[in-house]
């Protein structure tokens, strides 16, 4: 699996070629970090940043930002919260769904968010 940093450089560069405001300086400006650190996090020298940071360069790359997230070994707070309130059927319902192809877990996400079932 591709790091954290490598994919956040590898998708940088291309929409770089297509947009020059994308530069590792004018990424770093909108993220509000120091353009060295971006760098240093684009080459696995240091952790991905915070929760905060993170969301703000899956925005302005125009990623997912729980994508990202999971990428950098995060959760959002939000999930987190939802988590916390039921730990323990949340576990339980995460290791069944992990065994799940991604159609399946889907449906079920649909059949959820249609109040179907």
């Amino acid at each position: 699996m591709q790091t954290f940093g490598s994919y956040i450089r590898e998708r940088r560069e291309a929409l770089t070629a297509e947009d020059k405001t994308m530069s590792l300086r004018q990424v770093a400006m909108r993220i509000g970090v120091e353009p060295a650190f971006l760098s240093k996090v684009e080459r696995d020298l240091t952790p991905p940043p915070s929760e905060a940071k993170v969301i703000a360069l899956a925005e302005a790359l125009g990623e997912n930002p729980d994508m990202l997230l999971a990428m950098a070994g995060k959760v959002s707070s939000d999930l987190l919260q939802i988590i916390q309130k039921r730990p323990q059927l949340f576990a339980e319902l995460l290791r069944q769904l992990k065994q799940q192809p991604d159609h399946a877990i889907l449906n079920i996400v649909r059949q959820v968010t249609d109040g179907d079932w």
